[in-house]
């Protein structure tokens, strides 16, 4: 008989103790969602691209660049729904960000490019990385999102200074000039 009675007492205790656990697990599933959601709603605010157009000139000469049109495309295309929106844009602009550094123009494949386009990179992959946490810190997604913005802006600026340096006509004898200072050209002893 009081084996039946501790078996009873044991069963018992154990449904009870399973629905305490529910419980607090549906709590805690709760204020881990409304966590997502003020995380979200942050998210969603700081998420501002603001890109300047650029000086006719430099847009006429980048118009080929389809992987920078695709890139500004997507940058502009803000996601609306969910964390996982927000996710899957920051994978897409890390693809795209890649593919700007294997196809820049031949004018403005140079070293202050291609260290401009390194730096968008990184950012880029930085907001990624942030953004795939489980814990989002919103704050440093925001930053990145603000640097990225100036970095864009500097990237432009230096495409627009290329521009103009080669609009400037060279004068009578810089070119004789610039071979003479040419070290590879020396004689070798």
């Amino acid at each position: 008989m009081p084996f039946k009675t501790y078996c009873t007492l044991l069963i018992t205790l154990l449904l009870v103790s399973c629905q305490n656990e529910n419980k607090e697990l549906i709590v805690a599933q709760q204020k881990e969602a409304k966590k997502r959601e003020v995380v979200f709603s942050a998210i969603e605010r700081g998420w501002v691209f603001d890109i300047s157009p650029l000086e006719g000139t430099t847009q006429a000469k980048i118009n080929n660049w389809v992987e920078w049109r695709n890139f500004l495309t997507e940058i502009n295309q803000k996601p609306k729904s969910t964390i996982g929106a927000f996710q899957k844009k920051a994978a897409v602009l890390s693809k795209k960000a890649m593919e700007l550094e294997l196809t820049v123009p031949a004018e403005f494949n140079n070293q202050q490019i291609k260290s401009r386009i390194s730096v968008i990179i990184t950012k880029v992959k930085s907001l990624d990385l942030y953004i795939h946490l489980r814990q989002i810190p919103e704050q440093k997604v925001i930053k990145l999102v603000n640097e990225l913005n100036t970095e864009i802006d500097y990237f432009q600026l230096q495409m627009e200074e290329i521009v103009k340096r080669s609009q400037i006509p060279m004068e009578e004898g810089e070119q004789d000039l610039i071979k003479m200072k040419d070290t590879s050209r020396a004689i070798p002893n």
